[in-house]
């Protein structure tokens, strides 16, 4: 088991090494960086820091958009130690400068439109686009590796009307997720050849930590491409999964929604919809093959290829879920925040529940409050920077009803809560 991501990136990233990693538009080009490029890529970036004097448990602020060397750059700090500050692409340079002020970051790694925005700045600013493609690898003792209790990053997720609060991420928090989710995937990667590679279409930012789970963290584990796309309109998004070829979405709820439109106009616009909508009544519980049989002629406009969406930063509607599930789609929620590392919860892909965001993860620990709220072990550090929560549980704002039947189901109840919950039954006397 790896002791760091430095670890957890060496091991399989080179096991992957002549494999698509990366799939992203430079221009009217198409770049395709593999596995083994980005590794050559993060011991460039490793040899710039030290170069800087930039050493073990020094902040770096990165603020990009998603990209390889996005991806390169956060690995690269992690080899030496180094703590990231990640940056929303969309955050304001008047918070980036507070945030690097706050932080005391010795270094900013910023894309040339970022540069820009952020003018003079007494930090020295390096150019994402502008960093090393190649270099040789150096011999790597491993002597400087952080360890699980090191610090890995501070994701800060607010602060635009007061002073910015981060959460400190530490390389444990995020191997504690990779765990169990690792275990689940290995059980079923003799399968895997049949659809290799796995290809991620991943529109959300890697600054946020479910989009490095599903950008960074998971694909290597079974040698998947991750293809970045900044455009979000619905044709945008088609074009590229059936060009690409593309297995599952990552996105937000929002996305999925405007998808749902797009296909419902087209068939309206073809005279279909009333057509289509005896066959959606029909298609309920039949078996997922029949359904992509009966819905083929959607399922053409996606390729046969696409699988799954996966749905993370918000609550999905049903209707949504209902739509793509009815069409043979598997549609995979999770739920967790910045504070307990992204994830507490997640869908099972081959066992699926409506309305659910699956079971509690192996190590997580959750219960109800006396008034039905969800509580979440924190497993984190809130920060001004540093500024350790004394409370073990969290508040999630979720208030729910308890159920002496079902247990560890995430289930849907008020309209006005997240629709995604947890139905568990839990002591009231439980620390």
């Amino acid at each position: 088991m790896a002791e760091s991501i430095a670890e957890f990136f060496l091991e399989h990233f080179r096991a992957h090494a002549r494999e698509c990693a990366y799939v992203q538009r430079r221009g009217y080009r198409t770049q395709r960086v593999t596995y083994g490029e980005v590794v050559e890529r993060a011991f460039s970036f490793a040899r710039e820091l030290e170069r800087r004097s930039v050493g073990k448990s020094d902040h770096v602020m990165l603020w990009g958009e998603n990209s390889a060397e996005w991806a390169a750059v956060f690995f690269g700090c992690t080899l030496g130690g180094v703590v990231v500050v990640p940056m929303d692409d969309g955050a304001s340079a008047d918070f980036a400068r507070r945030v690097s002020a706050q932080v005391g970051a010795k270094l900013v790694v910023a894309s040339g439109r970022h540069r820009e925005e952020l003018g003079d700045l007494s930090v020295p600013i390096l150019g994402l686009e502008e960093l090393a493609q190649s270099c040789q690898e150096p011999a790597f003792t491993g002597d400087d590796m952080p360890r699980r209790n090191d610090s890995l990053q501070i994701v800060f997720t607010s602060g635009t009307t007061a002073d910015p609060k981060g959460v400190v991420i530490t390389h444990g928090n995020v191997l504690a997720n990779i765990g169990p989710l690792e275990k689940e995937i290995r059980a079923y990667l003799k399968y895997e050849h049949f659809v290799h590679p796995v290809r991620f279409l991943n529109l959300l930012p890697l600054s946020h930590v479910f989009g490095q789970f599903l950008g960074m963290f998971l694909p290597p584990l079974m040698g998947g491409t991750v293809i970045f796309q900044n455009e979000l309109k619905p044709s945008e998004v088609m074009n590229t999964i059936r060009r690409e070829r593309v297995s599952v979405l990552v996105s937000v709820p929002r996305v999925l929604q405007s998808l749902k439109h797009k296909v419902e106009r087209h068939i309206e616009d073809h005279g279909q919809m009333d057509k289509f909508r005896q066959r959606f009544v029909g298609a309920k519980d039949k078996h997922f093959l029949r359904r992509w049989w009966i819905f083929r002629a959607i399922r053409r406009q996606f390729g046969w290829k696409f699988l799954a969406f996966i749905s993370g930063g918000a609550a999905l509607d049903s209707d949504t879920e209902e739509f793509w599930g009815r069409l043979g789609y598997a549609v995979i929620q999770g739920y967790g925040l910045t504070e307990t590392t992204s994830l507490i919860s997640v869908n099972h892909p081959f066992r699926l529940g409506k309305g659910s965001i699956g079971k509690v993860l192996p190590g997580r620990e959750v219960k109800l409050a006396d008034d039905g709220e969800i509580l979440m072990e924190c497993l984190t550090s809130r920060a001004g920077i540093a500024r350790a929560t004394s409370e073990r549980w969290m508040r999630s704002a979720i208030c729910i009803s308890r159920d002496a039947r079902r247990k560890s189901l995430l289930h849907r109840v008020e309209p006005t809560c997240i629709p995604a919950i947890w139905r568990r039954r839990c002591s009231s006397n439980r620390k």
